[in-house]
């Protein structure tokens, strides 16, 4: 039976956490190996900026667990000794569900590392079945290919995505939108999905909706634009608006849409970074936030600003987001969040 017919569902991202799972990173996966150090530093800062807010678990190879002892004090982090490739546990990791009662499960979906870009992912594919079943919680198996990075809902049944990701061919080649969305229903219980068109120029993911949009709230969208007509990313954020001003969502409500003005273009060895302010990461009482420094330090000031005007409740905790940028992601690509329940 589906989650769907057993009343579980994807709650919001701010909704209470019991605590913040992240993978360590692994050099023989990354892009870069060259950069092994610097992007260590970059998680135990992140890792470290959660553990202010919440519980952390670093899952971690057997092999690496003694690499952790420079970046951690014993005992204020939980290691996780579990077998993976790469080290993005947004999307190799379970998606969690909680049902009316409180109990959390897990899905499972299929991982094939991002279209098949990153050979090999035998492990990955495997990280969300070993972290549900160490945490003892009910496993529901996904046929369907799916990044956690590619969704982002409301908790109260609107689901947000892109084409360009989801409609790829190197996903579900087989299966039509109308066939994703009834995965998406049965497994997630959300009654409408609204499909923008791409994601950010260049986003190796194939347009994750975690680099480019996510709900602030029920009704309320944040989104990364760009105001120059030169820029790859002026059209694709102009389509995009234009396709949320028409959307209602599960409720009916017509969206308040909330502009972040997109940091200036950076490049690494003549590949264009995708940087995103809302890749930033939802943590109880507060948000984590990757800023750029440098020619971004003014948009940088404005967002913590904005966001800060947005989520006055919450504490809005910069890190550094150039230290891992260069291998694609930053925050909210590494988290992956366990609802608070009877867990």
């Amino acid at each position: 039976m589906k989650p769907e017919k057993l009343n579980y569902k994807m709650p919001a991202e701010w909704a209470a956490h019991a605590r913040t799972f992240i993978s360590w990173p692994v050099k023989d996966s990354m892009c870069y190996p060259e950069n092994y150090e610097t992007i260590c530093q970059g998680y135990a800062e992140i890792i470290l900026a959660i553990a202010e807010f919440e519980p952390v678990t670093v899952v971690i190879n057997p092999t690496d667990v003694t690499k952790l002892s420079p970046y951690f004090e014993k005992g204020a982090i939980e290691y996780l000794s579990l077998a993976h490739n790469d080290s993005w546990l947004r999307d190799n990791g379970p998606t969690f569900l909680v049902n009316e009662a409180g109990d959390v499960a897990g899905v499972n979906w299929r991982f094939n590392a991002w279209g098949g870009k990153y050979p090999p992912w035998d492990l990955d594919d495997q990280t969300a079945p070993q972290l549900l079943h160490h945490l003892g919680l009910k496993c529901f198996n996904a046929s369907l290919v799916l990044e956690g990075g590619s969704i982002h809902v409301d908790g109260e049944g609107t689901l947000l995505t892109t084409e360009e990701c989801l409609l790829n061919s190197n996903r579900n080649p087989e299966l039509s939108r109308d066939e994703i969305e009834k995965e998406l229903r049965k497994f997630l219980h959300v009654q409408k999905v609204i499909w923008l068109k791409n994601g950010l120029f260049g986003d190796e993911t194939d347009g994750h909706i975690d680099n480019i949009a996510c709900f602030a709230a029920p009704g309320k969208i944040l989104m990364q634009v760009c105001s120059d007509p030169s820029d790859e990313n002026y059209a694709i954020t102009r389509i995009n608006m234009e396709i949320l001003d028409r959307a209602r969502d599960a409720r009916g409500r017509k969206l308040e849409i909330i502009p972040f003005q997109q940091p200036p273009r950076q490049e690494y060895k003549k590949k264009r970074l995708t940087l995103s302010y809302i890749n930033f990461y939802f943590v109880n009482q507060g948000i984590i936030l990757p800023v750029f420094g440098g020619e971004a330090e003014e948009t940088d000031r404005l967002t913590v600003e904005k966001l800060q005007t947005v989520f006055p409740a919450r504490r809005i905790r910069t890190v550094n987001g150039m230290r891992i940028i260069t291998e694609g992601g930053n925050v909210h690509c590494l988290t992956q969040q366990l609802p608070l329940g009877q867990v």
